[in-house]
C-alpha cells in the first residue's frame, strides 16, 4: 500500500506540474525555438525534433500533428515512439505545430508552423570530427559515428586511445560502411582502411583530402604542407592555408601511386579532389600559386576536372572546362597546349570560375546530377571564413543555384550527400560563428532546395553545452563494423606501402 500511495502522489505531482491552456491568448510571433525548426523539411525517419523555446515559461504545449505533449518548464522532449509514429502517418503530409506558453500566468500560442515529412529517406549514420575551435586546431579529436534515426553514439577515433593524434576525416566509398577510410597523423601514422571490418594500416605519404572511385579500387587524394597563421585584424582568428599541394591517385589493389604532371604543377596548389559517379572524371581545385601569407588575398581557387580510366588506372592527359556562356564543354590537350606555361604544361581551363571567390570542396550527388561546393573570398580553409556558403550547380544545365534559402552569415561549408541524392549534410556556424554544427537539407525530385535544420538531439540544451565543433560530416547507409580500439590495434600494425 505504501508504494502504491507513491506512485499515486507522484503521478499527481506530475499532472501539477503539466497544466493545460486555458483562456488563450493568440499571438503572430513566430515562436522562438532553438534549434530553429521552423517551416522545414525533414525525413520521415529522423529523430524526434527536440528543442527548446527561448522564452521564461512556467509550462508549454505542443500539438504537432496527432500527437500532443505537455510539459513543465522550456523543454520539448518527444516520445521516441510516438514520433516514429506520428511520422509513419505523416510521410509526404504536412504536419501543423503548434506552441503554447505559460508565460507569467498568462497562456501565449504562437503563430503556427509547418513540418513537411517525405519519404525520400535521409542515410542513417552520420560521421564527424569533433574538435575544439581553438588555435589548436588538432587538441583533443575525436571522430564519432551518430545513427540519425535515434541518438545511439559510438567512437571511431578518440585522442585517448590515439595518443592524442591528429585524425582527419572519415570517408565512405559510396556511403558504403563496408568500405571507408580515415587518417592517423603523426609518426607512425597512416591511413586506416577498412575493409569489411578488417582494418589495414597504410603509407599513402601526406593524404589529406581522398574519395573513393565507384569501384573502390582507386582513391583520389591530395598531399599538402598546411601552414596555421594569425591574423593581424581582430576581426579575423585564424587563417590556414597551403604552402605545397598536389593531387594523386592510388591504386589499393596493386598499392602504387598513379601521378599526372597536370596534378602536380610546381607553378599550382591542386586540391579537394573527388570522382565522379561514374569514375570518369576527377575533380579538383586548382590556384596559381602566390606568395604567402602576405597575397593570401590573391589566392583563388578554380574548379576544373580531368579525365580518369578506371579499367586502366590512367588519367587523362587533358583538362576539360565548362564554358558558362556558350553552354559547352571544351577540352585542352596537352600537346596542343604544352607551351602555355613556363612549367611546359597547359594552364587548368576552369569549369567553374566565379569572380572574387575562391572554390573549395567539391561533391558530385550520386545519381551525378548536381555539383556542390563551397566559395569562399580567397583561400582553401572556408570554415575560418564567415562569407563562405554552398552553391550548387545543375550538371545536366550549367545552372548554378546560390541556396539563398540554406546559407547564412556565418560559414557554411564542408558538406557530403545522402546515397539516394535528395539530401545534403553540412557544416554551419551560424549560431554564434564559433561552432560549427551539422545541416540537413532536402532537394526535391524538381531540383528545389527547402530550408535546412540542424541534427536533432536528445536533450533540447546540448548545443548550448557543447563545447565542441561537429567537422567533416559524412553521410553513410549503415554502422561501420569497427570501432576506435579496433583503430588503435590497427595503429600497431606495420603500414602497407605504396610506390
Amino acid at each position: 500500500m505504501r508504494k502504491l500511495f507513491v506512485y499515486i502522489v507522484f503521478l499527481g505531482l506530475i499532472v501539477s506540474c503539466t497544466p493545460i491552456p486555458e483562456n488563450v491568448q493568440h499571438s503572430n510571433e513566430q515562436p522562438p525555438i532553438y534549434p530553429d525548426y521552423c517551416d522545414v523539411t525533414i525525413p520521415e525517419n529522423i529523430a524526434p525534433l527536440n528543442f527548446l523555446l527561448r522564452a521564461d515559461c512556467e509550462a508549454i504545449e505542443v500539438k504537432a500533428g496527432i500527437l500532443t505533449l505537455n510539459t513543465c518548464g522550456n523543454e520539448a522532449v518527444f516520445d521516441i515512439n510516438d514520433w516514429k509514429t506520428l511520422m509513419r502517418q505523416s510521410t509526404d503530409k504536412e504536419i501543423e505545430v503548434t506552441i503554447t506558453a505559460l508565460i507569467d500566468g498568462i497562456w501565449k500560442q504562437y503563430k503556427p508552423f509547418k513540418w513537411q515529412v517525405v519519404s525520400d529517406k535521409v542515410d542513417p549514420y552520420l560521421t564527424y570530427r569533433l574538435i575544439e575551435p581553438d588555435y589548436e586546431i588538432w587538441n583533443n579529436v575525436q571522430i564519432q559515428q551518430r545513427c540519425v534515426e535515434n541518438y545511439d553514439v559510438n567512437a571511431l577515433g578518440h585522442y585517448e586511445q590515439l595518443e592524442n593524434r591528429c585524425m582527419n576525416c572519415h570517408t565512405f566509398a559510396n556511403q558504403d560502411p563496408q568500405l571507408s577510410m580515415m587518417y592517423v597523423r603523426g609518426p607512425g601514422g597512416g591511413a586506416i582502411l577498412n575493409q569489411h571490418g578488417q582494418l589495414s594500416k597504410l603509407n599513402i605519404p601526406g593524404s589529406v583530402y581522398f574519395g573513393f572511385s565507384p569501384s573502390g579500387r582507386y582513391i583520389t587524394y591530395s598531399t599538402q604542407k598546411i601552414i596555421p597563421a594569425f591574423h593581424s585584424m581582430p576581426s579575423k582568428r585564424l587563417e590556414v592555408y597551403d604552402a605545397e599541394s598536389n593531387v594523386y591517385v592510388a591504386d589499393m589493389q596493386e598499392h602504387h601511386v598513379i601521378s599526372s604532371p597536370l596534378l602536380a604543377d610546381s607553378l599550382k596548389f591542386e586540391t579537394f579532389p573527388t570522382f565522379s559517379p561514374d569514375g570518369k572524371y576527377i575533380y579538383f581545385c586548382s590556384a596559381d600559386s602566390v606568395s604567402l601569407p602576405s597575397k593570401i588575398k590573391n589566392l583563388q581557387y578554380r574548379l576544373v576536372r580531368i579525365p580518369f580510366d578506371e579499367a586502366t588506372g590512367t588519367i587523362g592527359s587533358r583538362i576539360e572546362s565548362w564554358n558558362e556562356e556558350c553552354g559547352v564543354w571544351s577540352e585542352n590537350s596537352l600537346a596542343a597546349d604544352n607551351a602555355a606555361t613556363k612549367s611546359n604544361f597547359p594552364p587548368h581551363s576552369t569549369l567553374l570560375t566565379p569572380r572574387k571567390t575562391s572554390v573549395c570542396h567539391p561533391r558530385i550527388s550520386p545519381d551525378g546530377r548536381y555539383l556542390l561546393y563551397t566559395v569562399a573570398d580567397y583561400g582553401t580553409f572556408p570554415i575560418w571564413h564567415p562569407e563562405a556558403d554552398l552553391q550548387l550547380m545543375d550538371l545536366q544545365t550549367g545552372d548554378i543555384d546560390t541556396l539563398a534559402i540554406v546559407n547564412s552569415e556565418k560559414s557554411d561549408t564542408y558538406h557530403s550527400w545522402s546515397s539516394n541524392s535528395r539530401w545534403f549534410v553540412f557544416a554551419s556556424k551560424r549560431d554564434d560563428g564559433l561552432y560549427g554544427k551539422p545541416y540537413f537539407c532536402y532537394i526535391g525530385k524538381d531540383g528545389k532546395v527547402h530550408k535546412p535544420f540542424c541534427l536533432p538531439q536528445e536533450h533540447p540544451t546540448f548545443y548550448d553545452n557543447n563545447l565542441k565543433s561537429f567537422n567533416a560530416p559524412e553521410l553513410g547507409k549503415g554502422k561501420v563494423p569497427f570501432d576506435v580500439n579496433d583503430v588503435a590495434k590497427a595503429m600497431k600494425q606495420e603500414a602497407i606501402s605504396f610506390k
